[in-house]
């Protein structure tokens, strides 16, 4: 008989399940009696088809929000947010039905409060438990699950190791294969070799197993799916693992693609709402600081054009967004003869080539201003990785041959500032640590955009200008 351990997570979801469905009937009866102690309200059927909707919503309602996995219930702080979003949008569509039913005014407004708070807690409270339960069983070993592998090549060894990593939450218990060369290699990774797929399939219908993993390479089409037809009749999870490249997208999430499994390498960083949001920002703020620093700006342009002869404006291609070229804007800080699209030198500290206004105007970054109207055309944003012109080299070696990762900056619009730059990672690169560590910080940036990450960028940019570290 299997062992009982195949239906503890079973049990203890569905114990999670039924708390969680019980907890607003229990808050809205407490709620209630402490609000109106005397009042007979198990009575009324308006009550009890409110607690009754609230159950109904609340089971639904956290099953859509992915509550109910035990990858899920581990991560805490996942579980508090989704908790909070959900218990709040049931209580909307409640106070919602209640208005359209032109009932609200029957239901007394401390009750309703009451029974929002002390569900929330309550909610809390189940998610606690349940936690140090799933701590202690995993500690113990109790959710660990045994796991065969049939196949004792490359992909089984790579299989193996990748298991056997820290929480990983599976013990290898077998390895089989039917090929001669798999027999004389004997144990991998201190699993042993335990037989041919006969005797897998003897093994699984003696032993407690949880899965059952094919591990072959999957040019070996036909031979696969004789495997997995003589596997089909246990009443065991069999897979499919990855061929070796599969394990250098451990990483990456399943999708489907007109119902065939794919692998999600790359999200697009930003979703539609999420780019409409951050436009909206380069709007509000670009428009606000070139209303702010126009006059500063032509006062700007006065001094250059009166310093050394030249245009007051200095133009040059550099890529943005999907590796596209753009025009950047920028105050001319350098004498006519020394301004060009390419660029393979980086300024230095007292370059000749800058002119006097100039290196006033790179030390306080006010050479960047023109790039305001970038912002405002769409061809940048207030907030990302900094543009570089072409040909720049650190330890004379090409930006995007020094780093591998360097073509991922393109992902979204370049901007005036960037997180590499308030961390201190702007000026010079001489170094390839130095592009290697302002690349690694665009990339977080890309991956952690949010709102308020963009105006902490803000904020921290204005500091960094007025320290004026690492600009010249």
């Amino acid at each position: 008989m299997k062992d009982l351990k195949a239906y503890t997570e079973a049990k203890l979801l569905w114990a999670t399940r039924l708390a969680d469905a019980a907890l607003p009937v229990v808050c809205a009866f407490g709620s209630q009696l402490i609000s109106e102690p005397s009042y007979p309200f198990w009575e009324e059927s308006r009550f009890l088809v409110a607690v009754a909707a609230a159950m109904f919503l609340t089971a639904n309602v956290f099953h859509n929000l992915d509550l109910y996995s035990m990858a899920s219930l581990a991560n805490l702080q996942r579980q508090i947010g989704r908790i909070i979003l959900g218990w709040t949008a049931v209580m909307a569509l409640l106070l919602l039905a209640a208005f359209a039913g032109k009932v609200s005014s029957n239901f007394s407004r401390v009750w309703t409060i009451l029974w929002y708070v002390s569900a929330l807690v309550g909610f809390f409270g189940i998610r606690l438990i349940v936690h140090e339960i799933i701590r202690r069983w995993s500690a113990s070993g109790r959710l660990v699950r045994e796991i065969a592998i049939y196949g004792a090549g490359p992909q089984g060894r790579r299989l193996i190791e990748f298991l056997q990593q820290p929480g990983s939450g599976f013990r290898v218990v077998g390895l089989f294969d039917d090929r001669e060369a798999a027999r004389q290699a004997g144990a991998i990774a201190g699993v042993p070799f335990s037989g041919d797929l006969s005797a897998l399939l003897a093994f699984a219908r003696a032993q407690p197993l949880d899965q059952i993993v094919v591990a072959m390479p999957w040019t070996g089409e036909r031979r696969i799916a004789q495997i997995m037809t003589r596997l089909s009749p246990l009443p065991i999870d069999v897979r499919l693992a990855p061929d070796l490249m599969g394990f250098t997208l451990a990483h990456c999430s399943y999708g489907d693609v007109a119902g065939l499994p794919v692998l999600n390498v790359f999200d697009k960083p930003l979703s539609e709402e999420k780019l409409v949001l951050k436009r909206i920002e380069d709007l509000v703020v670009a428009g606000g600081m070139l209303l702010l620093f126009s006059p500063l700006m032509l006062a700007i342009a006065v001094l250059i054009k009166t310093g050394s002869p030249g245009p007051v404006f200095f133009r040059q291609t550099r890529f943005g967004f999907n590796n596209q070229p753009i025009q950047m804007w920028k105050f001319r800080t350098m004498f006519i003869e020394d301004c060009s699209d390419v660029i393979e030198t980086q300024t230095l500290k007292d370059d000749p080539r800058v002119t006097k206004i100039g290196h006033w105007l790179r030390r306080t970054s006010m050479d960047e201003l023109p790039q305001l109207f970038n912002v405002l055309q769409g061809s940048m944003s207030v907030v990302g990785p900094r543009p570089h012109a072409q040909g720049t080299r650190a330890g004379n070696v090409l930006f995007e041959e020094a780093v591998s990762e360097y073509g991922a900056r393109h992902r979204v619009k370049p901007g005036l500032t960037g997180w590499a730059q308030v961390n201190g990672w702007r000026g010079e690169t001489d170094t390839l640590e130095k592009i290697q560590k302002r690349v690694d910080h665009d990339l977080y940036y890309i991956e952690h955009w949010s709102l308020m990450f963009d105006i902490k960028i803000v904020l921290m940019t204005v500091v960094t200008i007025l320290r004026g570290r690492n600009a010249w």
